[in-house]
């Protein structure tokens, strides 16, 4: 497997990923036309074509087969071009000190403290690919492109996880709270979103602190909840240090991650090494690994072994890189050591 830019020829391969991901995937509509327009704008990013404000890195991971079996995204600048609304879960103290009353309420407060900084999104991995090393690849494969170009995105890297919903697909939290103000049900609201268009959140949405204990109580218990589908997507970005700080998404009320690029794990840990050509052993630990390109990016796992600067590789691993021995590379462990020893 790796991971690698996406080209105009995925096109059929990617409108039929998108389709089997289904209304979760709200970044990446089921339209033909859109996603076309998607992929050549990655294409001009890849290029250093485009601002950051207007960065958009679309990934695939493709098997030996040459089969596009999912994706995974990363934008450059959130907020910079359109309006990038959360909101922040907050506390207000009320007091009446001759009654004898004091309440502390939660508040959401509409924020727009989050412009700027870039964001992981767009993650989907067909489920019969769902194994092994698959899912770890692509999504840290992003976080190894950031470590290597890190002055191409902001300081913190953010997630917006997906919330919870109910059988139908609709959202608690969305129709106890953005309803009664767009008129809007879920879906409608959150694709537009999906496809940019969050003016309306500022012409609609009130600007006053908003107290959650006015909202029902489906509602409440979902702010900070991430879907059960996300779960998998939220254990691996914890483990890399990505942590809940307040933000919520304004439409299902699910938890916004994030980190500092300089504290994530892959970003910090990684290091750049000379590839050998080699036969790593059997307890070798696997290896995340980017052959260092931007427009030709290809990243990958494998067992790996490192000696003094050097990466020791099979040579499938270094065909499916690009590389000859010699060649740099930048390389982390796909897990940290304690997560290697909880494996073990």
């Amino acid at each position: 497997m790796i991971v690698r830019p996406v080209q105009i020829t995925d096109l059929p391969a990617l409108f039929t990923l998108v389709r089997q991901a289904g209304p979760g995937l709200t970044s990446l509509p089921a339209d033909e036309e859109r996603l076309a327009h998607r992929i050549r704008w990655a294409q001009r990013t890849f290029a250093e074509q485009v601002d950051r404000a207007d960065a958009d890195y679309l990934f695939v991971l493709e098997d030996d087969e040459q089969q596009v079996v999912g994706v995974s995204a990363l934008t450059g600048g959130i907020g910079l071009r359109e309006p990038w609304y959360n909101y922040r879960v907050g506390m207000t103290l009320s007091a009446a000190p001759d009654l004898g009353i004091q309440r502390q309420i939660p508040t959401l407060f509409l924020s727009n403290e989050l412009t700027g900084q870039s964001e992981v999104r767009s993650l989907y991995l067909r489920p019969e690919q769902r194994q092994g090393s698959n899912g770890r690849l692509l999504s840290l494969g992003r976080l190894l492109f950031v470590a290597e170009f890190t002055q191409l995105f902001g300081n913190r890297l953010i997630a917006e996880l997906r919330g919870s919903a109910d059988e139908r697909g609709g959202s608690p939290f969305w129709d106890s709270l953005g309803r009664h103000f767009s008129r809007m049900d879920f879906c409608h609201a959150d694709h537009l979103s999906g496809l940019g268009n969050k003016s309306f959140i500022a012409e609609l949405m009130p600007r006053q602190p908003l107290y959650t204990c006015m909202l029902t109580e489906q509602a409440r218990a979902v702010i900070g909840k991430a879907h059960p589908n996300s779960e998998p997507a939220l254990k691996i970005l914890s483990a890399e240090g990505f942590a809940h700080k307040g933000y919520i998404d304004i439409f299902d009320g699910g938890p916004v991650i994030e980190a500092p690029v300089c504290e994530i794990r892959t970003v910090r840990d990684s290091q750049p090494l000379s590839l050998a050509i080699g036969s790593p052993d059997d307890k070798s630990p696997v290896w995340l690994i980017h052959n260092r390109r931007l427009e030709n990016c290809r990243i990958t796992c494998a067992p790996a072994r490192q000696t003094g600067n050097s990466l020791v590789v099979d040579r499938l691993t270094a065909k499916r890189l690009q590389l000859q021995p010699g060649d740099s590379v930048r390389a982390v462990p796909l897990l940290a050591r304690r997560q290697q020893a909880v494996a073990a």
